[in-house]
């Protein structure tokens, strides 16, 4: 879509580093600089205000990627690039089947009335849950990670949902502040949701979690 669009050698694309690589790489592939921009704390998708923070003279796009099933709040990123002149393109994830989103939004609801001690996330509009992820308070990344651990000796799986922001990463290293990128990827913990789990499995997920909170500062 970049090239097609002309965008290239020369050019600026802002895109997130919350997330995978691939968007940047594939920025660089079309001969382009990725920039990095912050983003909304709550939908963990590229935030307007920082978009419109990291413009440049060289600034040709912008490559929105909507994350773990919960789309980006679009108007005002388009109205940055009405704006500025900016071409605004949509990364999006693979679609579930209406039947399994279905399920994961119930399974979702359930973990959201009984969790405790972590931060639910955003219903939003239109979550789909492709992933979902909470928030473990605390002082940083030791306090997620042994958190983590500890449901996990518990047998239930969990993840770490981005595990390193693209701007920390080797060949794409940037010497920029993305406050809320780098705390979300110190505090992010996704938990199963998938349609296949019994209620067996969802009262096993929050017994786990909810036996650790002495792990953990009060959910804000």
């Amino acid at each position: 879509m970049l090239r097609a669009a002309g965008v290239g050698v020369g050019d600026e694309v802002v895109v997130p580093a919350f997330g995978n690589v691939e968007v940047a790489e594939a920025v660089a592939l079309a001969g382009a600089l990725p920039v990095f921009a912050d983003i909304d704390p709550v939908s963990y998708c590229l935030d307007a205000s920082a978009v419109e923070a990291a413009l440049t003279s060289r600034t040709a796009a912008v490559v929105v990627v909507h994350r773990f099933g919960r789309p980006a709040n679009l108007g005002p990123l388009h109205a940055v690039g009405r704006r500025h002149g900016l071409l605004v393109l949509e990364h999006g994830e693979s679609e579930a089947p209406y039947d399994e989103i279905a399920q994961r939004r119930q399974r979702a609801a359930y973990l959201d009335g009984k969790l405790k001690g972590v931060r639910a996330p955003d219903w939003g509009d239109g979550h789909t849950y492709q992933q979902y992820v909470v928030r473990v308070p605390g002082n940083g990344r030791p306090d997620r990670d042994a958190f983590a651990r500890a449901v996990r000796g518990r047998g239930v799986g969990c993840w770490v949902p981005v595990k390193t922001p693209v701007h920390r990463m080797p060949g794409f290293r940037r010497c920029v502040s993305l406050p809320e990128t780098e705390r979300a990827a110190d505090e992010t913990l996704g938990l199963p949701v998938d349609a296949a789990l019994t209620k067996r499995d969802m009262q096993r997920i929050v017994s786990a979690c909810n036996a650790l909170g002495g792990l953990l500062q009060p959910a804000f």
